[in-house]
């Protein structure tokens, strides 16, 4: 007996068969995925690794099988080697001391034992600036300030300092005048002046402790304000107050005794535009004469009186050495004529020679 079975319900078996077969190969994917990610922390290596936990380097000298390098992809040997080196290491770092800090665990790295090179020398510690002394010297505590306040215009939190600050006066469309100031003096342009001051005065200062770090002289102009005041000091202030008029001091009276500033410089002459220029070609052809000519010029004068000077010097040198040699031959002389009693060859205490007069004289 024969039974025909419909084609419809086979390919219904098939598809079913297919789902099931296919949603098979997916979750054994997926638990392929999830044991790949939830590897075990522990490693196992033949030769322990070298740690340098301060470094966070981490060294191993296992040999690295050929055989599974090669039935393996590079990019998955490779990748498996550094996760494996990789918990080794993070293994080592939990075994250190830490503390939480702000909801955080943090572990306290110890000294590193490689020694790493590196390309520049370390940076110096930035010098205090002249503040910083004087708060370290008074003890004053530098306070924190939080970021944000309270903007009573705004009714909002806004920043302290900055765009948008809080209690900002440069918004200000209406200024009130006060009761001493000029009432046609613009006190828009008075608070930007005075702003601006602030802003060059604040760069002075920070120029100046880069200056005074490196040990460099700061240029002063006029009187600098010190305790004492040099006479020096006091003069070049004079000079600059002097020199500051349209005219730069040309027509400043001086004191009856005043002297005449010293380092002021001369002021440079510049030759007409238009007019006899002979006294310029004759300087030009000077020059040209100067630059062609071989021989250096010669300055007789100057070299006649180092010939002098050295004429001179040789001279007294040679006196020198004549009335040294004079006395060391008095002195033995003086040794050889004592006799008995202390006389001399004259026959008198103290020598009786011939008296020497004094020289050009006779």
């Amino acid at each position: 007996m024969l039974m025909f079975v419909p084609a419809s319900h086979v390919l219904r078996c098939e598809l079913t068969n297919m789902a099931a077969c296919s949603v098979e190969e997916l979750l054994a994917k997926v638990e392929e995925e999830e044991a790949e990610k939830l590897k075990s922390v522990s490693v196992q290596k033949e030769l322990d690794l070298e740690f340098d936990v301060g470094n966070l380097l981490a060294c191993d000298k296992n040999r690295i099988e050929s055989r599974d390098f090669r039935e393996q992809r590079k990019e998955d040997f490779l990748r498996a080697l550094a996760r494996d080196n990789t918990q080794l290491l993070i293994n080592e770092i939990w075994k250190l001391p830490t503390e939480r800090i702000a909801e955080v665990i943090v572990a306290k790295l110890p000294e590193q034992t490689t020694r790493l090179p590196r390309e520049k020398p370390p940076p110096k510690p930035r010098p205090p600036t002249r503040w910083e002394q004087f708060a370290k010297l008074k003890g004053i505590q530098k306070k924190k300030k939080t970021n944000l306040v309270w903007d009573e215009t705004a009714k909002e939190w806004r920043r302290r300092w900055g765009y948008k600050r809080a209690n900002d006066d440069t918004k200000d469309w209406l200024v009130e005048v006060p009761e001493t100031a000029d009432p046609n003096e613009d006190q828009f342009a008075k608070r930007t002046k005075a702003k601006k001051e602030r802003v060059a005065k604040n760069e002075l200062n920070r120029l100046k402790n880069i200056a005074r770090a490196q040990k460099i002289k700061t240029p002063g102009v006029g009187l600098l304000p010190k305790a004492q005041q040099s006479k020096d000091e006091l003069a070049k202030a004079v000079n600059v107050a002097k020199t500051s008029t349209a005219s730069v001091g040309r027509f400043q009276d001086r004191l009856p005794k005043e002297k005449p500033p010293k380092n002021s410089g001369k002021k440079r002459k510049f030759e007409p535009l238009i007019g006899d220029f002979s006294t310029e070609k004759q300087k030009q052809l000077e020059l040209l004469k100067l630059m062609g000519s071989k021989m250096p010029k010669l300055d007789i004068t100057k070299a006649v009186n180092t010939q002098m000077r050295e004429e001179d010097r040789e001279e007294a040198a040679a006196r020198r050495r004549k009335a040294a040699g004079g006395k060391g031959r008095k002195g033995s002389m003086a040794g050889r004529g004592k006799g008995k009693g202390g006389k001399g060859r004259g026959g008198k205490a103290g020598g009786g020679g011939k008296r020497r007069g004094k020289p050009g004289k006779h």
